[in-house]
């Protein structure tokens, strides 16, 4: 199984204009390679601001995103409703989130106390058929949409963004380069840092020489049995230098 539909939900989806519409990503978008769906919050408010965050119990900085809000969106997104066909219903499920015919589809909260966004997990998700990603602002979400409405929290790096689009960004490219056909060179996401668990080898292209400085000597013998082998040590040595954790997660 491979990803075929992934939706986002934000408050700012005109933020994803230019990033799904550019090189390989967009052309995977425009061909149907990749069903990508975008969904504004704010059409599931009740309210004339349409307003979807407020202040928190118990005081303290900042506004929190509301509950409400975010299950209406959820439970329109999963079952493919229209926003006026769950938004300020009474719930008829009112101990649990609904989704017809199944459970949720594979639901990524981007977050900074998330689980960290590895290649690993990449193709984890890309091997999904459908992914729903949701894009928090404010000081933070109401707990019980962390309870209810995802299935996965995930992070991109010990830091604080203004907001989750930019972390999804990096997990849909992540996880489209790995969808069949989308990338020309199918080598290529293989052949990359992380692939297998180790960063990757260094590059080089014409001119011979730069400065000073030049090609290996080895990658212009024409033995592809020697190449293969000094790409190997050359990625364990940049592995074991600048990433040494992630020799440490193998053992």
């Amino acid at each position: 199984m491979t990803l075929r539909r992934l939706d986002i939900l934000t408050i700012f989806p005109g933020w994803f204009d230019g990033p799904l519409s550019t090189s390989l990503l967009g052309k995977a978008v425009a061909e149907g390679q990749l069903d990508l769906r975008l969904h504004d919050l704010r059409d599931f408010t009740t309210d004339r601001h349409r307003s979807v965050d407020d202040t928190p119990y118990g005081g303290g900085a900042g506004m929190v995103m509301r509950p409400d809000v975010w299950l209406w969106a959820a439970e329109a997104v999963w079952n493919d409703l229209r926003p006026q066909a769950v938004v300020g219903r009474s719930d008829p499920h009112p101990d649990a989130v609904h989704v017809a015919g199944g459970p949720r589809p594979r639901t990524v909260l981007l977050t900074p106390r998330g689980r960290p966004f590895t290649q690993s997990l990449a193709r984890d998700l890309a091997a999904e058929e459908r992914l729903v990603l949701l894009c928090g602002r404010y000081e933070g979400i109401d707990e019980r949409v962390h309870d209810l409405v995802a299935t996965d929290e995930v992070s991109i790096g010990d830091y604080v963004l203004f907001g989750g689009e930019v972390a999804a960004t990096v997990v849909i490219e992540a996880v489209t380069r790995l969808l069949p056909g989308v990338v020309g060179n199918e080598d290529s996401p293989t052949d990359e840092s992380f692939a297998d668990g180790l960063l990757e080898y260094p590059h080089y292209t014409r001119p011979a020489e730069v400065r000073g400085r030049v090609v290996p000597q080895v990658l212009t013998s024409g033995d592809h049995g020697a190449v293969a082998t000094w790409r190997r040590r050359q990625a364990e040595e940049l592995t074991r230098t600048r990433r040494p954790d992630l020799l440490d997660e193998d053992e």
